[in-house]
């Protein structure tokens, strides 16, 4: 089966959680109208469907192969991908003085969301140079800006991020790779870089590398770490591509998913060195980095959804497909499986913690607009700090979930989901990265912790978590008898965060190890309450449609129903993980390093 975007729920989130409107009405996104909103997803919705779903099992089957440092990319990606940036797509969120569509990052998710559903592998590609855009844009001279930007944007050239060497993993401290100043504005760099995502390829012109050195006299540690622009062809002056630069791809990985996305190693400068530039200033790498870094993040928290949401479409189909036994109540024959409780409940885990997730990370999208776009200075701010509360959140627990939906799925084929033809393995084996990538669960979790809660003494976490009673307190005076008990187990699970934010903060000089032990419990117990908040006010919303009779009754029932799934079956955990997280650790910590 091919994947048919959940479009309903992607704008009925967009309008009623995220406000859309709210966001239109922002400086700079008067673009971002109704109209023009819904058209652009259905038109992205059929291109994904019809031009990337296909090769999602051909990419599988057929993956990048590597011969004499050339990377052929699997059959019809190549062409898929010029159609990809003929047709605007990679410019969705970007500047129109570059030749993009500066449509609001809420509009750009669910096309992020699409295109990762039609086909992880091949989306790989757009998203790193879309995080090469936004360290440019941000750190990149006016000169970087327009070489660069419009070849980006156009689809003619793709970027990469390289930060990790054999030596230098998750630690960039331990980055070696070398940038020796040549007196005319330029570098020449040289190392080992591994991990790199489409660091290789046959689907556009050129490639630019990101990439993090060291010059000669930079401190040691992450303070002496800059950062450059690495084309695999020279830019001449006029545009133009010149020479072949000293940067090669010497191998590609073989993996246990994401099989048509190459996955090279890269080295630099074995032949006299590769020719890079400056991007902002010497030894300020790392902050321009994480710029990159966070749109990563978020958008593999938006990988999560996406394959979650495919994996849920095939179980759903095969569900009710597949015939076996009689109706538990007496049937005259056998029936399809999703008439039995057990898999109604497997598919309505996968169903609920998709929604929850989808909501959360658009809702986080549209508070990254506001940061970026409204007139008052504290408006912006409170906006950024939520956003960048959440974006741990959305890639830490968004893409654990991903990996639990995936499994399900398989679980509902039985042996069949065992079995590559069905294709229910691909999404639970190209799952198995989104939690490692881009920084794993543990890394976001430390960034919880650490950035997004002791920082500001549990600050912003409070403030989110009022927010969240707020909502309490419409479910409580609702007549709705679901609506009053996902106020009951959103109440219960609001206590049990805050608590755990307590902790931390309590506990985080005396007792480091102990709060660390519950990290990534704490991430995610966050995900699940703030994802269940959102599931909250959706009931709210449906409910009031119900009441109006104003649009479609059994879509709002259906809203209803998920989100009182969500809130018996998830929110319910809440008071597990704090436990776990606040009495938990020393069982984490209790055997010596021999005992293992």
């Amino acid at each position: 089966m091919s994947y048919v975007a959940p479009l309903k729920d992607m704008l009925f989130v967009m309008n009623e959680l995220a406000d859309l409107a709210a966001v239109n009405a922002l400086p700079g996104c008067e673009d971002a109208t109704p109209e023009t909103v819904e058209a652009v997803l259905e038109e992205n919705a059929r291109f994904c469907s019809e031009v990337i779903a296909p090769l999602n099992k051909a990419g599988d089957q057929h993956p990048s192969a590597w011969k004499d440092g050339k990377v052929t990319t699997t059959p019809g990606f190549k062409e898929a991908f010029k159609a990809y940036g003929d047709a605007g797509w990679q410019g969705v969120q970007h500047p129109v003085n570059f030749g993009g569509q500066g449509l609001p990052k809420l509009v750009a998710t669910p096309c992020m969301e699409m295109l990762n559903a039609a086909n992880l592998s091949f989306a790989l590609c757009p998203l790193l140079t879309d995080g090469a855009i936004e360290a440019l844009m941000t750190a990149g001279s006016d000169e970087q800006k327009e070489k660069f930007l419009p070849n980006f944007i156009s689809g003619k050239w793709t970027g990469t991020m390289n930060l990790t060497e054999p030596q230098a993993g998750s630690d960039l401290a331990m980055v070696r790779s070398r940038a020796i100043p040549q007196g005319d504005g330029t570098y020449k760099i040289s190392g080992t870089k591994i991990f790199i995502t489409y660091g290789e390829h046959d689907m556009a012109e050129n490639i630019i590398h990101l990439v993090l050195a060291r010059t000669p006299d930079a401190p040691e540690g992450v303070k002496g770490i800059s950062l450059f622009v690495v084309p695999k062809f020279l830019v001449n002056a006029d545009g133009s591509l010149g020479e072949r630069n000293d940067a090669f791809c010497v191998s590609i990985e073989h993996k246990l998913g994401i099989k048509a996305s190459p996955t090279a190693v890269l080295q630099f400068g074995d032949h006299g060195g590769a020719i890079g530039t400056l991007i902002g200033k010497e030894n300020r790498g790392l902050e321009t980095m994480f710029i990159m870094m966070n749109a990563a993040r978020f958008a593999v928290g938006m990988q999560g959804i996406a394959v979650a949401e495919r994996a849920y479409q095939k179980a759903v189909a095969y569900a009710k497909d597949r015939v076996q036994s009689k109706d538990l109540e007496g049937s005259a024959t056998a029936v399809s499986i999703i008439h039995q409780p057990d898999v109604r409940r497997m598919l309505m885990s996968m169903r609920a913690q998709i929604e929850a997730a989808r909501a959360l990370a658009y809702v986080g999208a549209a508070a990254f607009d506001i940061a970026h776009h409204h007139t008052d200075e504290k408006v912006r701010s409170d906006n950024q700090a939520f956003y960048e509360f959440l974006v741990p959140v959305i890639k830490g627990w968004s893409t654990e979930m991903s990996i639990d939906v995936a499994s399900t799925g398989l679980q509902i084929h039985g042996g069949m989901g065992f079995i590559e033809e069905t294709g229910a393995a691909q999404y639970y084996r190209d799952a198995r990265i989104l939690t490692i990538y881009e920084g794993t669960t543990a890394i976001q979790a430390n960034d919880l912790v650490g950035r997004k809660t002791v920082r500001d003494g549990g600050a912003v976490a409070r403030e989110i978590i009022a927010g969240v009673r707020e909502t309490e307190a419409e479910l409580a005076s609702a007549s709705s008898t679901d609506l009053q008990a996902i106020g009951k187990n959103l109440a219960v699970a609001s206590i049990a965060l805050d608590e755990v934010v307590a902790y931390v903060v309590a506990n985080i000089q005396s007792d480091i190890k102990g709060v660390f032990a519950g990290s990534v419990p704490y991430l995610k117990m966050a995900g699940i309450v703030l994802g269940g908040w959102q599931m909250a006010r959706a009931a709210l919303v449906a409910q009031q449609k119900l009441d109006a009779k104003d649009g479609d009754a059994k879509f709002y029932s259906a809203k209803i129903a998920t989100a009182r799934f969500f809130a018996d079956h998830y929110l319910s955990q809440a008071g597990g993980y704090c436990s776990a997280i606040v009495d938990g650790s020393s069982g984490v910590l209790a055997l010596d390093e021999d005992q293992f």
